[in-house]
Order: C-alpha cells, then structure tokens, then sequence
C-alpha cells in the first residue's frame, strides 16, 4: 500500500488526500495554519460572508422605503450598520467550524491530519517542524503532493503593519469601520472586499494594475462589477 504524503491542507491539498484514501492509500495531510487554508479561513469563505453580511446590513437601511416597519415604525436608514466587531467574530467562528468539519472528514476517511511545517529532507522522507509537543518528526512518503497554493505579493514600499496597512488575514482584526478603504487587486477577492465595505458605506477606491476589474472572469460579468 503507497503512501501518500500532501503538503497543504487548501481546497486542493485536503480534497486530494481525501480521492487518495479511498482509493485505498495511507495519507498523511500536513497543514500549518489550519485545515481548509487560506480559502476557508481567510479569503473566500470569511470575504462572501462579509459580502453577504453587507448586503444585510444594506437592506436594512433600505427598508424604510420598502415599506418595512418595525412596530409601526420605520428603520432610521442612519441608525441601521453593523456591529463590525460582532460581525468579524462571526466570521471567524464560522470559518473556524468549516475548518473542524473538514478535518472530521479527513479523519472519518483516515487520512493523518499533522499539524506543523514541513520540509523534504531528502527523497521519500519529510520533516514536520513545529508540532505540539514535538520539536520534529519525520514522515516517510511514496507520493508526495505539494499544494501550497499561493498568497497576495505584497508591496516592498507599503509593506503590511497591522494597523493602516493590512494584509488579506490582518483585514479581519478591524475593530472599526475605516472611513476611506484602498484595496490594492482587482481580483474577485478585492472585488468582493470593495463592494463590501461600499455597501457599509466606506469610500473605496479599488487599485488595478489590469485594464479592468476582474481580469480573469467574464468580461461582461466583469463590465457590470465595474
């Protein structure tokens, strides 16, 4: 029996261990920042629920004129937001359960989820470094599967601190709506994060280094964004 060895616990990493097991395969997943990734745990999960969340808290503004009322009164369009520190935190909660669903699944089908970074020390052999309790350890391997993915380049002369200048992961530490937003990428993520935070009711100006926002999708789906 081959065993199958993956690096990266995204979308790509956590599906491919799961085809791997059932197909008859010892695997073990290794993930440092926590199963499901960067799509699950802070960008595409956390960024359409923002969108959603926004698009709420938009529609509650509008109600007054959709003839809502709330014991016989209307909502004040002003007095209508959102709690953005309640809201993040919900975010996160439900980016952290997906993340515990798809590791109950991994371990329902026996894939070995291990935690920590890894390095290939030599052919057929991987170190894991940073495991609890555990300075490292080493996985031998058949197959080996890299799937990291990628991240966002981020900008030598403007280069993320945490405060005015952050980061896809450090967005969602925000205890206060901005009152100007720069997003830097015109992908579908910085596409969602500028209708987002317009439809709070922060300006945005959206950076694009492409000819038009949304580059890689449809361009008439991408003309109505814009």
């Amino acid at each position: 029996m081959a065993t199958v060895v993956v690096i990266g616990g995204g979308p790509g990493g956590y599906e491919a261990a799961l085809v791997a097991a059932q197909e008859g395969a010892d695997v073990v997943l290794i993930e440092r920042d926590g199963v499901g990734g960067a799509a699950v745990l802070t960008d595409c999960v956390p960024s359409k629920t923002l969108v959603a969340t926004a698009r709420s808290a938009s529609l509650a503004a509008e109600s007054a004129h959709l003839g809502v009322r709330i014991h016989g009164q209307a909502i004040d369009p002003a007095a209508a937001g959102l709690d953005l520190q309640f809201g993040f935190d919900r975010i996160k909660r439900l980016a952290a359960a997906q993340s515990r669903d798809i590791s109950e699944r991994l371990l329902a089908d026996g894939v070995e989820v291990r935690h920590g970074k890894a390095r290939i020390i030599q052919p057929g052999a991987v170190e894991i470094i940073g495991e609890a309790d555990v300075e490292s350890s080493t996985v031998r391997y058949d197959i080996l599967l890299i799937a990291t993915g990628a991240r966002p380049r981020e900008l030598a002369d403007a280069m993320p601190d945490g405060e005015r200048i952050l980061n896809w992961k450090q967005i969602w530490n925000l205890t206060e709506l901005p009152e100007h937003l720069v997003v830097i990428g015109s992908g579908v993520t910085g596409a969602e994060f500028a209708g987002a935070f317009t439809a709070l009711g922060v300006e945005v100006t959206l950076v694009s280094s492409r000819d038009r926002v949304l580059p890689t999708q449809d361009p008439d789906a991408a003309d109505v964004v814009e």
